[in-house]
């Protein structure tokens, strides 16, 4: 999982629960605050966002535009797949130019990358 020390000068946000429009004016707020502190970007981890909606989309859009007025950018970090699906087929991940950091777990059963199988020769299951 990507954490703050691999952006020294980012600023972490936890978004949890789904987000309505009422959260959007203290979340934009936790971001324009963020440009008085050291770093560039704005981490948002919205793994324990629980909606993939068009009030996140709302929310998520709003936080960046917060952002870019402050100076600054949103990260996404962990997004659900269908979150970043609805962003996508919106087309609000290139609008908006959303960086998007996503923790990838092997599928169960399968080896975590960079761990190559062996095969020996003569091996009836190929």
């Amino acid at each position: 999982m990507a954490d703050p020390e691999a952006h020294p000068r980012a600023h972490l946000i936890r978004i949890a629960g789904p987000l309505r429009p009422e959260d959007v004016p203290r979340l934009c707020e936790e971001v324009t605050a963020a440009r008085h502190g050291p770093g560039a970007d704005v981490i948002c981890d919205v793994t324990a966002v629980t909606t993939s909606d068009l009030a996140t989309v709302d929310a998520i859009a709003r936080l960046q535009l917060a952002a870019r007025r402050a100076g600054r950018r949103i990260r996404l970090r962990n997004p659900a797949p269908a979150l970043l699906a609805l962003l996508g087929l919106l087309g609000l991940t290139e609008l908006l130019g959303l960086v998007v950091e996503v923790e990838r777990h092997p599928e169960e059963g399968e080896p975590p990358l960079g761990v190559q199988e062996a095969v020996e020769a003569g091996d009836t299951a190929l």
